[in-house]
């Protein structure tokens, strides 16, 4: 049987308390083995030997994750930021990644902890034209989660946080800022080729891990799983300062898995309606979205300041944005990277194509009843009950975002 069968049988298995499957050959058997303890392999690992004469994964890796020896590709994993890149070269298709599936169902089945999914900006659409996002968190409780919370909520937080250290900044003779609040790819980059310009990077976490740490605090015990289109937010959410805010990361086609398996019929879903996020949180899943965010709350704090944004999408341009800047030939003030093409939306495992998903996520941003996140009631509700009385406050004297560079 195909992997992709394997997992979806595993997965019904586990879910119906039957058998897993039997008579497996040899590769199966490594394969299972994968699925059902993720953490003993690296985040991109091999179904099946491979002959490789091209190495045609090791040239499309930005990160010296692998190599090839003796006609086989080999990980190392220390390495690995999780772009998916090599998977996508690989002529074979003997690649894949880790997948988190079987845990998730084990953390849904034990009721000795609520479990809340943390849905990336980037879900509209991605299940179907039916599944709306108050249908998809009808689903998301039909299957066991306690709650869904918008991720997009906590871009609006990023949004207040990033845009008052850039009204601080430009007090200073040319200064520029690096947003550091989405994509993990990207700061990897910096951090290990770009040393010289890390001080321009805020200490800020990803709005993933910003949700799950909130999450922790307000649901004492809770599990936190993150659906996204992204493999690099699995190795995310393992990096030493930002591990436990997340207990485990599925992809969007991992979710859609989940959606199969429990005869998930959107069109019969309730549709249970609860606004979380402002259009500006809504728009970091598109390129572009986080230095617009961030340049219409500088504008809200004072309208002589200005972001003259410039942004890349895609690895290979953000090393030769980053390249620019460190030569002084890049122009602007407000630099945002995205190491998938069209930003989250491009995810390596996104179900619909980035261009229809980019649509979908700009009219979802335009129907939010709220333009910014000061404007936020779900963000001002958080930051009280967190203890603070006022945005300043919280972003001042709350760790809750901020993590080590």
């Amino acid at each position: 049987m195909t992997f992709q069968e394997l997992h979806r049988n595993v997965l019904k298995a586990k879910k119906e308390g039957t058998p897993l499957p039997e008579g497996l050959t040899r590769q199966e058997n490594h394969q299972l083995d994968c699925l059902l303890h993720p953490d003993q392999y690296p985040l991109v690992w091999k179904l099946k030997d491979c002959d490789c004469t091209d190495g045609s994964c090791v040239s499309a890796c930005t990160f010296s994750a692998l190599e090839i020896k003796d006609g086989q590709a080999v990980f190392h994993p220390e390495n690995c930021t999780g772009c998916a890149k090599c998977i996508e070269a690989c002529k074979n298709s003997h690649l894949t990644f880790s997948h988190d599936s079987i845990r998730a169902l084990e953390m849904l089945k034990d009721n000795t902890a609520p479990v809340y999914a943390l849905v990336a900006p980037a879900f509209i659409g991605q299940f179907g034209d039916q599944a709306s996002p108050s249908r998809v968190r009808t689903a998301l409780k039909s299957i066991g989660f306690t709650g869904m919370i918008e991720v997009a909520a906590f871009a609006d937080l990023l949004t207040l946080k990033e845009a008052l250290e850039f009204h601080h900044n430009m007090e200073r003779p040319g200064a520029f800022q690096l947003t550091s609040c989405c994509c993990p790819i990207w700061i990897k980059l910096i951090r290990k080729d770009f040393r010289k310009i890390v001080e321009h990077l805020p200490a800020s976490v990803s709005p993933m891990i910003a949700c799950g740490r909130v999450a922790k605090q307000l649901h004492k015990g809770c599990r936190t799983i993150f659906i996204g289109p992204c493999l690099a937010k699995k190795a995310e959410a393992k990096e030493p300062d930002l591990a436990g805010a997340i207990d485990c990361v599925l992809t969007f086609e991992e979710m859609k898995y989940f959606f199969d398996v429990f005869q998930v019929d959107f069109s019969k879903m309730e549709e249970e309606t609860k606004e979380h996020a402002a259009a500006a949180g809504r728009l970091y899943a598109r390129t572009g979205g986080v230095s617009h965010a961030v340049a219409e709350c500088v504008e809200n704090i004072d309208s002589d300041c200005h972001v003259d944004a410039v942004y890349a999408n895609g690895v290979a341009n953000c090393k030769k944005l980053l390249e620019n800047i460190l030569n002084g030939n890049a122009e602007g003030n407000f630099f945002e990277g995205m190491a998938c093409e069209g930003g989250c939306v491009g995810g390596p495992k996104r179900i619909i194509p980035t261009q229809k998903a980019t649509a979908l996520v700009n009219e979802y941003a335009e129907a939010s009843p709220y333009k910014t996140p000061a404007e936020n009631p779900y963000v001002i509700d958080l930051i009280h009950r967190l203890g603070f009385f006022t945005i300043e406050e919280f972003l001042k004297n709350s760790d809750i975002l901020t993590r080590s560079l």
